[in-house]
């Protein structure tokens, strides 16, 4: 491939260089061929292609051409045909600009698409079809159709060839357009009797490398004599047409005479043309030889068309002539504004002459109609320059502000010279982007805020509000209390501000007394980079409120000694007795005080001046008027709501000191001593009522809980286990007890205050409640609980005939028995001596409540069983007077004397021996009442 460039550079009004430079590449080169370094022709370094964003700008036309900024150069992005893009124009060419930003550089090329030979001749007709008479004369010419060939220049149509039967010869001619005209010329007569028919072979042949060609044939068919051919009036023909001329327009007539007579004098017209696209455009009536248009001319297409019209008669012989149409131009083409570069936003404080846009403008028109000028329709701080031709750059020409305008939309309009003129419009939209060039400003100079003393800590006072003319983050305001000092104290630990809002809260609770008025500043700073600020003065003012009673400074109260006013018992009425002063802290009306007498010994005495304090007398004292006389005063402020204090006043009226000394002798403090008396009283009181109330709520806990346990066995719901002594399997399975142990037990109805422990789950024991009124309970207990024996519960042996009683041992129907035995165990205690100490305590209540009383409920009893010592003290209840209870080893007997005989029984038993021993002892004699009660005391203790 040859490349030819052709590079130059011009100098630019507007900073950049705006250079032209031309490549020439042959056409239907593949996608991707290299077309030519750019960047080097240019003198451009390849990180300005890419920091400089290039591109191509191709305007209207299709993409044919793409950059590569990697490597600088041009490539074919689609095939190119020149055919389809120039037709038979030349030199073909493309054109478009390399287009640069930040700064904004642009710069022509124009491609130049050179001729292959892709194209061979064509001819439009398949067949051409002649009627020659025979009487054709030598030389008879004969026009034949030339062929089209798309190529230009040498690759375009060379020549033509006929394969001739020797009657005819070609001949090509150049007319004055340099247009090969072809004919075909009778070299020989016809005969039709010998050839009626001849088909002939046209060859065009183009000039290029291979040589390209295409045929047609000519089929001649021979007629009889016609010896005139049509000839036209004028060889050429030529008109002017506007290109917006109408559809069906007729445009002229041509006119061919034929000299024969008859069928062979009738001539037909015809259009031929080598120009693609004229049939399209004009026809010819065939027998008139009117033109009309049929078609939309376009001067910016084609500027001139030329059409051949042929003449034919009968005979077939024929002639041509040329109609040449110019196209008149016409105002009909909009300005075309192809925006080239744009930018989207630009700072508000952009330089002036900052180029914003650059755009390129033409006109499709010719002359006048095609001559454009822009300008800027809307009154804004931008201007528009022609910087060469059709190119136009849109600058600022004055400062901007965003705050005053933050968008602009700038509408571009060109116009043609054209009559009417054309014009078209185009609207950019540039925004401003902020600056911060705009301080916060306060809404007013300075701040004045109220707040009523005794304020809540953390209370809003009041808001202060800047603004700031920016926008986003330049816009965004906050608020910084200054450091200063009030009194010698940061005053941030008076208020604090809120950042945001501006609020100012108060840190502290003001105190009207203390601080009046304080004054600080508070500075509004935005948050642009670098940030501005303003700053004001605020001034807080504490508002008085009624929080201080007023206080006695005359007459003093002193708690020791009475401090009284001696009037005479001569004074007159209005005597000035003494004065009451008074003072309040507060201000305004809140320190406006007023005096009231609101007690006193005699009332119609005294008076209380009501705005001075002065206490005067109001009638004439007498001799029966008290010595001692007592006024209380009450001192009122005039705030809302009221405060006051009361002083008291206490006036002697004598005449003499001792008089009065006796009266007021130890008044004070009697008055005191009471009072702390009361006081002391009271808290005593108190103190011993709640001790009280704690040690009744641990009794009750303490035996709420021994209760509780108690009930585990010996509930009253709790069924009565049937007790089986040792060697059971003696009685020979028959079940008898011969020996019962009967423990006989009173107690009180609160028995079960006392120490005594009540039974546990684990003993083993057969009780007899008694159903008469004693409450006596009688327990059997046996030799060795059933728990120690290794065969029981579960194997039961039968006691051992040792355990059986005499029948002169049973007692009789008072209780009384013969003489009992006591055989002491030998086995070793079942539980730790301790059980011993229980038993006596049992013993000694037991006593006691039998001499106390002789019959219990049988409701209020309690009863405490351990495992005991082993005893054989033999009782035979008298089954004839005891009722038996089924289902259980337990009886019920009705029998005093028998309760209270078992009762002194069970004392005796109850008492264990000191040590174990193999050899029983007899009973202890029965305890006398006397005995027993002072036992009993000594257990207790």
């Amino acid at each position: 491939m040859k490349r030819q460039v052709l590079l130059f550079f011009s100098m630019l009004s507007l900073c950049s260089v705006l250079g032209q430079i031309s490549y020439s590449v042959p056409e239907e080169m593949s996608k991707g061929s290299f077309i030519g370094n750019i960047a080097q022709d240019l003198g451009l370094d390849l990180k300005r292609l890419k920091t400089g964003k290039a591109r191509l700008h191709v305007g209207t036309t299709a993409e044919y051409i793409e950059l590569n900024k990697e490597k600088g150069v041009l490539l074919i992005k689609e095939r190119m045909d020149r055919e389809a893009l120039c037709k038979q124009t030349t030199p073909c060419a493309l054109h478009f600009q390399i287009i640069l930003e930040n700064p904004i550089e642009f710069y022509r090329v124009t491609v130049e698409i050179t001729d292959i030979n892709d194209n061979a001749p064509v001819f439009k007709m398949n067949n051409i079809i002649f009627e020659i008479s025979e009487s054709a004369t030598r030389g008879a010419k004969f026009e034949l159709e030339k062929a089209l060939d798309a190529d230009v220049g040498i690759n375009g149509l060379k020549s033509y060839s006929l394969n001739s039967k020797d009657n005819f010869v070609l001949k090509v001619n150049e007319n004055a357009d340099g247009e090969k005209e072809v004919e075909m010329v009778l070299e020989k007569p016809l005969d039709r009797e010998k050839h009626e028919q001849l088909i002939l072979t046209l060859t065009a042949v183009d000039g290029g490398e291979p040589q390209l060609s295409g045929t047609v044939q000519i089929h001649v068919t021979v007629l009889d004599a016609n010896d005139n051919a049509p000839v036209f009036t004028q060889s050429t023909y030529k008109a002017s047409l506007m290109e917006n001329s109408q559809k069906g327009t007729s445009l002229m007539t041509v006119t061919a005479t034929d000299m024969d007579q008859g069928t062979n004098g009738v001539v037909m017209y015809s259009i031929s043309s080598n120009t693609e696209g004229v049939l399209d455009l004009f026809e010819i009536h065939g027998t008139s030889g009117e033109v009309r248009l049929i078609g939309n001319i376009d001067y910016e297409t084609s500027k001139h068309y030329q059409l051949n019209v042929k003449a034919r008669d009968q005979g077939g012989l024929t002639d041509s002539c040329k109609i040449l149409f110019d196209i008149t131009d016409v105002n009909d083409n909009r300005p075309i504004i192809d925006l080239m570069s744009t930018t989207q936003s630009i700072p508000e404080d952009s330089t002036f002459q900052t180029v914003v846009a650059v755009m390129n403008v033409h006109d499709a028109d010719s002359d006048n109609n095609g001559v454009v000028k822009c300008f800027l329709s809307d009154s804004v701080p931008f201007v528009i320059e022609n910087t060469s031709n059709g190119f136009y750059s849109i600058r600022t020409n004055s400062n901007l502000d965003r705050e005053r305008s933050s968008e602009y939309n700038i509408t571009v309009t060109c116009s043609d010279e054209g009559v009417p003129s054309l014009s078209s419009s185009v609207t950019l939209t540039l925004q401003i982007s902020d600056v911060n060039d705009n301080a916060p400003v306060f809404e007013r100079s300075s701040y004045e805020a109220y707040i009523v003393e005794n304020n809540t800590p953390g209370l809003s006072i009041f808001t202060v509000k800047a603004r700031d003319a920016d926008w986003n983050q330049n816009a965004r305001v906050s608020y910084i209390l200054e450091d200063s000092s009030v009194n010698g104290v940061p005053v941030s630990s008076y208020v604090s501000v809120s950042a945001d809002s501006g609020v100012i809260h108060a840190v502290r609770s003001f105190d009207y007394e203390q601080i009046k008025d304080f004054h600080f500043r508070v500075k509004a700073q935005d948050g642009g980079s670098p940030p501005l600020s303003s700053n004001v003065s605020v001034k807080i003012l504490i508002q008085d409120q009624n929080d201080n009673p007023p206080q006695v400074l005359y007459p003093v109260q002193t708690g020791g000694s009475v401090v009284a006013e001696m009037v005479p018992r001569s004074a007159d009425v209005g005597y000035l007795v003494t004065k009451v002063v008074a003072v309040d802290v507060d201000s305004g009306q809140n320190a406006w005080l007023s005096y009231k007498l609101q007690k006193a010994t005699d009332r119609a005495l005294f008076e209380v001046g009501l705005q001075n304090g002065e206490i005067r007398t109001i009638r004439q004292v007498t001799d029966k008027d008290a010595v001692k006389q007592r006024l209380s005063v009450i001192v009122e402020d005039n705030g809302q709501p009221s405060r006051s204090a009361t002083v008291i006043v206490n006036v002697a009226v004598a005449d003499s000191f001792p008089e009065v000394l006796s009266e007021f002798t130890d008044f004070p403090h009697d008055k005191e001593y009471n009072d702390n008396l009361t006081f002391y009283l009271v808290l005593a009181l108190a103190v011993v009522s709640f001790l009280f109330i704690t040690c009744l709520v641990v009794i009750i806990s303490v035996k709420i809980y021994r209760w509780r346990q108690s009930r585990i066995l010996y509930h009253s719901s709790l069924p009565v286990i049937p007790y089986y002594p040792p060697r059971y399997s003696d009685t020979l399975g028959t079940g008898t007890l011969q020996h019962v142990y009967n423990y006989e037990v009173c107690r009180t109805t609160d028995s079960r205050k006392s120490d005594c422990k009540f039974g546990r789950a684990g003993s083993q024991n057969v009780l007899i409640m008694d159903p008469s009124s004693t409450g006596t309970m009688q327990r059997i207990q046996s030799d060795k609980s059933i728990l120690d024996e290794p065969d029981s519960p579960l194997e039961q042996k039968p006691p051992n005939n040792d355990w059986r009683f005499t029948q002169g041992q049973r007692p009789g129907p008072s209780g009384a028995t013969g003489g009992p035995e006591v055989a002491m165990g030998t086995g070793p205690w079942p539980q730790p001596p301790t059980e011993a100490e229980q038993l006596q305590a049992l013993m000694a209540a037991a006593n006691e409540v039998s001499e106390a009383t002789a019959t219990l409920g049988p409701g209020t009893m309690g009863l405490s069983t351990r495992y005991s010592p082993q005893f054989t003290l033999q009782h035979v209840p008298d089954y004839r007077q005891n009722v038996y209870i089924p289902g259980s080893t337990a009886t019920l007997t009705s029998n005093p004397q028998q309760q209270q005989a078992t009762a002194q029984q069970a004392s005796q038993q109850a008492l264990p021996p000191p040590q174990a021993s193999a050899q029983p002892e007899p009973p202890k004699a029965a305890q006398t009442p006397a005995s027993k009660k002072k036992s009993t005391k000594k257990e207790k203790k």
